[in-house]
């Protein structure tokens, strides 16, 4: 694996990463939403992710020296999650049922909180991973010195 592999795949994990990251934040901004355009409450999404080839280019040369092919990242759907919503009890609010109840958004702050850390922690690896390459490289150049 060359060093432009290295650099592809940490850059294709930290995409991945910025997109699980600002998902996370809608969730996170719309714990108290009840009422959406489409109706209800809002629902929590969620990233999914799968392998991706890496550019034509990289495969090609991996091929050519018989080299193992390497994949990314990246996000194949962002996905809403269909469990119900919280009923909570409170008949003042405005969009209360006539029973007095209010569905609330199904996120867990908590939950989200502990995704939002994730997600940090992989982003973080990822640019240590380019740091650490970059430094390899430099001093590869200096060998010749």
């Amino acid at each position: 694996m060359d060093i432009f592999t290295t650099f592809d795949i940490a850059a294709s994990g930290l995409q991945a990463q910025t997109t699980r990251l600002n998902t996370i934040s809608s969730n996170l901004a719309n714990t108290e939403t009840t009422s959406t355009p489409e109706g209800g409450p809002y629902k929590k999404k969620s990233v999914v992710f799968q392998t991706q080839p890496l550019p034509f280019q990289r495969q090609l040369a991996a091929s050519l020296q018989e080299q193992q092919h390497s994949e990314g990242v990246k996000v194949a759907r962002i996905v809403e999650d269909t469990s119900p919503p919280q009923l909570v009890y409170d008949p003042s609010h405005p969009d209360a049922r006539p029973d007095g109840y209010v569905a609330m958004p199904n996120v867990s702050v908590f939950k989200e909180i502990v995704d939002m850390m994730s997600a940090t922690r992989s982003y973080e690896a990822n640019t240590t991973t380019i740091k650490s390459a970059k430094r390899m490289a430099m001093q590869a150049l200096t060998i010749g010195r």
